[in-house]
């Protein structure tokens, strides 16, 4: 693990950067006609979250985050684990275990809410950021989720940088069988949903999500057929006339249902292999370029403009246990095989660097 210093200095930028930068994230999956599932998911930022892969192998010994150690709970990794932390931190916010369970940290302000600290429940408390990592850890499927997700206690983990406030947070959980669970702490309690629709993004809450599809129940890929208007004949000026009204914004509830209609009406692939690269695709419609979506805020030292991107994004392919990646510097696909990956860092923590340069082919004289 990383030293109490880092950590403790770590959460400390985290939290600064929190206050002006929401982070805006979306997932998705497809099931291939194989059965494969591939999860898509991408992390908006302000600024540069020096993602790493971090490899957490079975048998790891794993701690709470919360400042005072002995008021959190310990235990050890059944599973092994491989995904992308942030800041530093040994904890994921996005991965998938060698099961092929995958959990994805979403934000979620205005919304999460947690518990004081309880004397009695000492042993099973933790904070939000350590929640994903505890259920990759632990278990091998959603039914196994179900039946265990209620099991600790989220508590406040109050950061002085924050304003005295908790990161919020809630969950995205998916199996290789194509179950998918979301899970979010309201009123101080953990509430499962079961998510058939496979998307998620940030607040409101998961239910409130799945209401608002019914306004746009009217959309189609099919495009609109010419039609007799009065006398006057009606035609679309061109392609894409099935999915006028689609929202094209980049708030929380504009991206759940433009993730809800590409999965749900996206061509399956013969395999979960030829869905990764087609999973890519669907995830360049919430690239947020720098400078289309910005927070101004008025701080001590003058108004400052922040530009959120989008830091990375994670494809995961659960039949074939990949995990690959690209980020916003970058743009090339770099994937890690869990299993080999798993077995190379020989039983210890390990980070591989996500740090990419954008690169271009010269294909000048390549001839056919």
């Amino acid at each position: 693990m990383r030293t109490r210093l880092t950590t403790i200095l770590l959460i400390h930028a985290i939290s600064t950067i929190s206050i002006f930068y929401a982070e805006a994230c979306t997932g998705l999956r497809l099931i291939a006609k194989d059965g494969g599932v591939v999860i898509g998911r991408t992390l908006e930022f302000g600024l540069d979250p020096k993602s790493e892969v971090l490899v957490f192998p079975a048998g790891t010994k794993i701690k709470s985050s919360l400042p005072d150690q002995s008021k959190g709970i310990s235990y050890t990794s059944k599973y092994g684990i491989v995904g992308a932390n942030g800041f530093g931190f040994d904890i994921h916010a996005d991965g998938i275990n060698e099961a092929g369970l995958y959990v994805g940290l979403h934000y979620f302000p205005g919304y999460a809410s947690y518990n004081q600290p309880d004397a009695s429940k000492y042993e099973v408390s933790m904070a939000a950021e350590d929640y994903g990592t505890w259920l990759l850890a632990n278990f091998a499927s959603v039914e196994e989720v179900k039946a265990n997700f209620d099991k600790v206690f989220l508590v406040e983990n109050p950061l002085e940088v924050l304003g005295n406030k908790s990161l919020p947070a809630h969950y995205v959980i998916h199996d290789k069988s194509g179950a998918c669970v979301v899970i979010e702490p309201l009123k101080k309690t953990l509430v499962i949903y079961d998510n058939p629709v496979g998307v998620f993004t940030n607040s409101p809450s998961f239910d409130w999500h799945v209401t608002n599809l019914n306004n746009y129940m009217n959309l189609s890929v099919i495009n609109v057929e010419p039609f007799d208007f009065g006398g006057q004949k009606l035609r679309a000026p061109g392609e894409g006339s099935g999915l006028r009204g689609l929202p094209g914004d980049g708030t929380p509830p504009s991206r759940f249902i433009r993730a809800a209609i590409y999965s749900q009406t996206a061509v399956k692939q013969e395999t979960a292999k030829l869905t990764v690269p087609q999973v890519f695709h669907l995830m360049n419609n919430f690239d947020i370029p720098v400078g289309s979506v910005r927070d101004v805020v008025k701080t001590s030292d003058g108004t400052k403009v922040f530009n959120e991107i989008t830091s990375w994004t994670t494809v995961v392919d659960l039949k074939n246990l990949s995990y690959s990646f690209k980020t916003y510097q970058g743009q090339q696909v770099c994937q890690v095989d869990i299993q080999e990956t798993l077995k190379a860092a020989k039983g210890k923590i390990r980070h591989i660097s996500m740090e990419t340069e954008f690169t271009v082919v010269d294909v000048s004289d390549k001839f056919n």
